[in-house]
C-alpha cells in the first residue's frame, strides 16, 4: 500500500483538531478583544467544514466477490434494510453506485464494477471510474486476486491513493473446511490462505501487500476491525474523524472513540449557541429559539447510532423489540430532541459541574483563560457536555446488548 511514513502518523494522531496554530491564535486575540461573538464567523466556516466535507471510499473486485455486502456491513446495515446496496451474482452497472451513510450523508462507498468485467485496460480504467474523486480503495477477492487486481493497485499506488487487498466470505471457507474435517486447525487454515494470497501478490510485482481475511456477516470475528482501525489510520484529520463517526457500533471501544471525537467538538457548538440561564431551581432555562443546541445533540444522536434507524436496526440484530431496547436505556434524548427534553434532564450547576482542570484539558490551552470568563459559553459547554455523557452511556449499553458483549 502507498502511505506516509511512521512519524507522519503520529503527528496526524497528536494532533486531530482541524484548526491551525494560526487560526487558534487568532481565535484567542479576537476573543479577548471581542469576546464570543467575535469569533462565531471562523467557528461557523470550521463546524460548516466538518458537516460537508466529504468522504469517499471505493469498493471495486469481480462479480460474486461480495462487494454490495460489504459496502452494507460497513454502513451498519444487512442487504435486506431499507437503502442497502443489492447484492447478486450478476454485474448490474458498468457505472460506479454511490451508496450514502444512513445517518452521516457526507460518508459515501461507491460500488465498482470489477476491471475483470470491463473492456478497460487499468490505466483507462483509472479514468473511467473517475478514481480520482476516491480517498480510499478497497479491492475484493473471493478466491485469490488476479493480475488485474494487482495492475489496479499498481495504477491506484501511481496516483498516490491508498489500497487495501479484502480477502472476503472468509467464513464460507472455513464452514466447507469443517464439512471435511471437523477437528481442523482454524488459525493454520487462515494463516495459509493469508499467506498464499500474499504470495500471488508479490508475485504479480505488489511489494510487501497485507491482505485483510473478513466477513461481511461475522465482523466480530476475523480482519473486519483491523481493516477499519487500517483505514482510520491511513485517513487525516477531518476525514479520520468523520470516518470514525460513520463506523457502525460493533462495540463499546467503538462508542467511545466517537464520544472522544464529538467531545473535541463541543466548544465550537457552544460557541454558536444562544445563551443559556438556570432557574430558580438550578435548572436550565433555554431561549426558545437554541437551534444550534438542538441540532448538536442530534447530530451526537446520529453519530453513536441512537436515532430511530439506527435503534430499529439494532433491536433486529438484538432479537428485541425496539421499544424494549429504547426502554433499557433511560434518558429524554431519543427520539424528537425539544427543549422541554433537554430541561427534562435536570442539568442543574451541580449536575453538570465540570472542574478547572477538566476543562483545561478537554479545551485547548490557548483558550482555556478566555473562555472559561464566559458564563454563557460555560453553561452551554456544561449542558452539552453532560447530554454527550448521557448519549455516550446509552450507547454503550445499546452495543452491549445489541452485540451481546
Amino acid at each position: 500500500m502507498g502511505g506516509s511514513s511512521s512519524s507522519e502518523q503520529v503527528a496526524e494522531t497528536e494532533t486531530p483538531s482541524f484548526f491551525t496554530q494560526e487560526e487558534l491564535s487568532k481565535l484567542k486575540s479576537d476573543l479577548e478583544t471581542g469576546g464570543v461573538e467575535n469569533v462565531k464567523p471562523l467557528i461557523e466556516k470550521k463546524v460548516t467544514e466538518l458537516n460537508k466535507t466529504e468522504l469517499n471510499i471505493a469498493v471495486t473486485g469481480e462479480t460474486g466477490t461480495g462487494k454490495s455486502t460489504f459496502i452494507n456491513a460497513m454502513r451498519g446495515l444487512r442487504n435486506s434494510d431499507d437503502g442497502a446496496a443489492k447484492s447478486g451474482t450478476t454485474e448490474t452497472t458498468m457505472e460506479p453506485t454511490v451508496y450514502s451513510h444512513p445517518s452521516l450523508l457526507n460518508v459515501c462507498y461507491w460500488d465498482l464494477p470489477g476491471i475483470g468485467s470491463t473492456r478497460f485496460t487499468a490505466a483507462k480504467y483509472l479514468t473511467e471510474m473517475k478514481f480520482k474523486r476516491y480517498d480510499l480503495f478497497i479491492i475484493i477477492s473471493v478466491s485469490r486476486f488476479k493480475e488485474n487486481d494487482a495492475k489496479l493497485a499498481k495504477e491506484i499506488k501511481r496516483l498516490g491513493k491508498r489500497f487495501y487487498f479484502v480477502r472476503s466470505k472468509i467464513d464460507v471457507d472455513l464452514d466447507s473446511m469443517r464439512e471435511e474435517n471437523p477437528s481442523f486447525n482454524e488459525e493454520e487454515e487462515l494463516d495459509k490462505i493469508r499467506s498464499d494470497c500474499v504470495q500471488k501478490l508479490i508475485k504479480a510485482g505488489i511489494l510487501s501487500p497485507t491482505v485483510f481475511l473478513i466477513s461481511s456477516f461475522k465482523k466480530e470475528k476475523f480482519d473486519f476491525n483491523q481493516l477499519n482501525e487500517e483505514l482510520e489510520r491511513d485517513l487525516k484529520n477531518v476525514k479520520k474523524m468523520i470516518f470514525v463517526l460513520a463506523l457502525p457500533n460493533l462495540s463499546v471501544k467503538i462508542v467511545q472513540q466517537k464520544y472522544e471525537i464529538l467531545n473535541k467538538h463541543i466548544w465550537m457548538f457552544a460557541t454558536l449557541s444562544g445563551g443559556l440561564g438556570t432557574g430558580p431551581d438550578s435548572s436550565i432555562s433555554l431561549s426558545s429559539d437554541n437551534d444550534v443546541l438542538i441540532d448538536a445533540i442530534v447530530h451526537f444522536q446520529k453519530s453513536l447510532g441512537l436515532d430511530d434507524a439506527s435503534l430499529r436496526r439494532l433491536a433486529r440484530k438484538a432479537g428485541k423489540p425496539v421499544e424494549e431496547l429504547k426502554a433499557t436505556v433511560q434518558t429524554p434524548l431519543l427520539g424528537k430532541i425539544t427543549p422541554d427534553a433537554i430541561t427534562k434532564l435536570s442539568y442543574g450547576a451541580a449536575v453538570v459541574a465540570i472542574s478547572a482542570l477538566e476543562f483545561a484539558v478537554e479545551l485547548n490551552p490557548i483558550l482555556v483563560s478566555t473562555f472559561r470568563e464566559d458564563s454563557s459559553f460555560l453553561m452551554m459547554y456544561k449542558v452539552l457536555r453532560a447530554a454527550l455523557k448521557d448519549l455516550t452511556a446509552s450507547a454503550e449499553i445499546v452495543v452491549k446488548i445489541a452485540c451481546k458483549e
